[in-house]
């Protein structure tokens, strides 16, 4: 049943003509449901209100002559208790031949309760009478003598079915035999057959017009459907990179002048992309060949200065001042062209691992004896804490180095001379390199661009060990390319915390972290682990 439900959710969600279909079928099924409702109470009002009518004319006139047989005998002392069982019996049949009804007439004449009188009638009643219908609220309103003809509803019983039908009561007063109720009973099953056929026409009626709104219905949303469903596929396949798809067109309709709209701007996103791309490939051959082209002439330079840098003793100390500014900026061009050559191979996407077995634990550790005596020269305490990432893993070592002086150089950075940890754990689906300081920090605003080529937090900070702008960027460029991510949580005055996750087996994607990361408006204390090592 939940599988059963689940498809039918899925249905729903997924097909514009199910949830068509279905909600036309809903609200028509509805309306023919009240429609035919209100149709058969009228019906049935309608039928009933004219037998009961016809009835109670019948009774009326049946009531009459049976009182004008009695009354056209003699007087009471001169009719005997034969005559009078005479006189009934030519009133019972007077009243049978006064009353038809298709489905049957029961009578009863029977004595009033309570009289006194010279001589009695004992009661009559045809065969089969349904005495048990005749209720004594209409025993005690016949008994009234109101002149009037009561009439009830009741149920009879057919066989172990029950059918409707309808009692009237009145009275004669029979000459020295007092006063007498006269009953009678007719059976309505024929006006409930009549009803049931015409609710069953107005079901079969009701249920084949259904169906023929649920076929025009998807037929008529098929026409839409189909063509939105072909606009669909062909913007997958668009989006896919296929940019010569198109749309039939067919006719000269709304959806006809949709599809010749939409062909129009597919026309013309594929102009913009194939423009854009020729333009990026331009832009990337420019950089890519002034670097190369620069190379040469920074080789010639570096050379030269190398020179003049081992001479400068020997120079007046302006001179030698401008020996060590050369020296100084020729290693940041390097460096600079460098990253941007990297950054070119990202954008053309020719960037490829050379992938080696892998220690992360180890790594770390190298890094960190790295950087402890520039450490030591900003006065912070660089600390290495590694509870995980001791396996063996497949991992492209230059990349991950480079990462992980990007992120501990910053650190040390922008510590404020405060300690700066380097964590390494892991779990069974990936390790993390968390590097925490616990300096300026940043708002999130700023964290949220952080990644960004040539942005820079806080642009008037010097720079302590260099550096083009370009780091992080090709950092995370270096994570994508293992399938990892790098994280980032920072708060002003409350330090940055950035994380290096790399997946043991395939894409890391949204799953968590070794190391998770608050949101950037919560608090952090730092990663589990030096927590618990302190």
């Amino acid at each position: 049943m939940r599988r059963g439900w689940y498809a039918v959710a899925w249905l729903w969600r997924r097909s514009l003509m199910v949830r068509s279909v279905a909600i036309t079928v809903a609200t028509t099924g509805l309306a023919v449901a009240v429609i035919g409702t209100a149709v058969m109470i009228s019906i049935s009002n309608n039928v009933y209100a004219q037998r009961r009518d016809q009835i109670e004319s019948e009774s009326a006139r049946a009531t009459i002559v049976a009182q004008g047989i009695f009354d056209a005998a003699t007087a009471a002392e001169d009719n005997n208790q034969t005559e009078l069982e005479t006189l009934q019996s030519e009133a019972q049949q007077a009243i049978l031949s006064n009353t038809t009804s298709p489905g049957g007439t029961s009578i009863a004449i029977e004595r009033t309760p309570g009289q006194s009188t010279p001589q009695t009638l004992q009661n009559l009643a045809s065969q089969g009478f349904p005495d048990a219908v005749i209720t004594d609220d209409l025993r005690r309103e016949v008994a009234k003598d109101t002149g009037r003809l009561s009439l009830q509803p009741v149920q009879l019983d057919d066989g172990g079915r029950r059918e409707p039908g309808l009692a009237v009561g009145s009275v004669l007063q029979v000459p020295s035999a007092g006063q007498y109720e006269l009953y009678i009973v007719y059976d309505l099953s024929d006006a409930q057959q009549t009803l049931d056929f015409v609710s069953q026409t107005l079901s079969v009626g009701g249920v084949a017009l259904i169906v023929l709104i649920a076929l025009v219905t998807s037929l008529v949303v098929r026409l839409v459907v189909v063509p939105i469903r072909g606009a669909a596929e062909t913007s997958r396949k668009i989006a896919a990179g296929r940019l010569d798809e198109r749309i039939p067109v067919r006719g000269h309709d709304d959806i006809a002048i949709l599809a010749r709209s939409f062909n129009d701007m597919a026309d013309a996103v594929s102009r913009q992309i194939t423009q854009l791309a020729e333009l990026s490939r331009v832009q990337q051959r420019f950089v890519s060949d002034v670097s190369h082209e620069l190379r040469t002439p920074l080789t010639t330079i570096r050379l030269a200065g190398d020179m003049l840098y081992d001479s400068r003793h020997a120079f007046e100390p302006s001179v030698s001042r401008s020996a060590e500014l050369l020296h100084t900026q020729v290693e940041r061009f390097e460096l600079l062209l460098a990253d941007l050559l990297e950054i070119s191979r990202y954008d053309a996407q020719a960037v490829q691992l050379d992938t080696e077995p892998v220690v992360p634990a180890a790594l770390a550790a190298d890094i960190v004896e790295e950087f402890r005596p520039l450490a030591e020269r900003a006065g912070v305490d660089l600390q290495l804490v590694t509870p995980g990432g001791h396996t063996t893993m497949q991992l492209d070592a230059k990349r991950i180095r480079r990462i992980l002086r990007n992120l501990v150089g910053n650190a040390i950075e922008h510590g404020d001379a405060k300690p700066v940890q380097v964590v390494v754990d892991s779990d069974s689906r990936s390790v993390a390199i968390a590097v925490r300081d616990q300096g300026v920090g940043m708002p999130p605003e700023d964290a949220a661009r952080v990644f960004d080529r040539f942005w820079r937090a806080d642009p008037s900070r010097k720079r302590t060990i260099g550096g083009t702008g370009l780091g992080l960027a090709i950092s995370l460029g270096d994570a994508n390319l293992h399938g990892g991510r790098i994280d980032v949580w920072s708060r002003p005055g409350e330090g940055s915390t950035f994380v290096l996750t790399l997946p043991r087996g395939e894409s890391l994607g949204t799953a968590t972290s070794a190391i998770p990361l608050p949101e950037l408006d919560e608090t952090y204390d730092g990663p589990r682990a030096v927590r618990e090592d302190h």
